[in-house]
């Protein structure tokens, strides 16, 4: 076993903490800890907030005392992370200011840990700036997605990005995707709404149901070819899964997705040694105190494919 946190701390909240979370607060302060850990410590009632117990979705004040209990946990349940996704991931930030960091998130990495996995993103950043006194992710992408990825670095600019992010003009969101299908026609709208975890053979999807939340997405083919498309796709709602689920609905699902995607298609990429999901978080813009406008490189493996499928048209 090895100590994470060697003795109780009284932890004054600081006014750039105040309205966060209480969970993501102590994520926060106990760097490496599983998030499962954290909820276990405020169910138990070993955290306190003012020396009452609080839930998990709390909203800190200023001057609030948060009481942190030790915590061991065994090396086992916290690995280190890697120095070769260390180095990556450095290499990913695409822009980095006093108030914000992009990155290119990497296709295949989850943006946070989970109780099967013992890092993501944010642990990865938060060890790579361990000086930073704030670090939280302002919106997600699915681990098999890329592309850009908005960190805080003030709490005044978390809460005015999560505001952009829930409005409709707030963000310009544009992504690129490989479908597998020649897209018929041109630009097209696709206004269908979304309801989340249906069950389908045992497994929970995102669906498209006349019930569900209103979802908006346009798609605007940039090549053509014989067996597949290139395409952008600008989001003007954010549902999960948005993009994949309103791509298969059209009939040209999202290559290489293995949830709602072409079995045979993505047998035959991965034959090919194309084992990545096609889809790409390009190009974000957003306010702050300036206007903010970032654009995320494609991988090689992506290249390469448009590549391939270009010799084949």
């Amino acid at each position: 076993m090895s100590d994470t946190c060697q003795k109780t701390r009284f932890v004054e909240v600081k006014a750039s903490h105040a309205g966060q979370r209480l969970d993501n607060f102590l994520l926060n302060q106990l760097k490496g800890v599983p998030r499962s850990h954290i909820y276990r410590i405020l169910r138990s009632g070993e955290v306190r907030v003012n020396k009452g117990r609080k839930k998990p979705h709390y909203l800190l004040l200023e001057s609030d005392i948060v009481r942190i209990p030790p915590i061991r946990v065994a090396d086992k349940k916290n690995p280190g992370i890697p120095e070769p996704l260390l180095k990556t991931l450095e290499q990913s930030i695409l822009f980095e200011d006093s108030h914000v960091m992009v990155i290119n998130k990497p296709a295949g990495l989850a943006v946070h840990s989970g109780s099967s996995i013992a890092y993501g993103v944010i642990e990865i950043l938060r060890k790579l700036r361990p000086e930073a006194d704030m670090l939280e992710l302002v919106h997600r992408l699915d681990k098999d997605t890329s592309g850009c990825l908005v960190i805080a670095k003030d709490r005044p600019s978390l809460m005015q990005l999560h505001d952009q992010f829930r409005s409709e003009d707030g963000i310009d969101k544009r992504y690129l995707a490989i479908l597998a299908g020649r897209w018929a026609g041109g630009e097209k709208m696709i206004d269908a709404p979304l309801i989340k975890n249906s069950l389908k053979g045992g497994e929970r999807m995102v669906m498209v149901d006349a019930a569900g939340k209103a979802a908006r997405s346009l798609f605007t083919p940039i090549d053509y070819f014989n067996d597949a498309t290139h395409i952008e796709i600008k989001l003007f709602t954010g549902r999960t899964h948005q993009i994949r689920v309103h791509a298969a609905h059209a009939g040209f699902p999202v290559a290489g997705d293995p949830k709602y995607g072409d079995p045979n298609f993505n047998r035959m990429l991965k034959a090919k040694g194309f084992k990545r999901m096609y889809l790409h978080a390009h190009t974000l813009g957003f306010n702050l105190q300036q206007k903010y406008k970032i654009t995320a490189p494609l991988d090689d493996e992506w290249k390469e494919l448009l590549k391939v499928l270009s010799l084949k048209s």
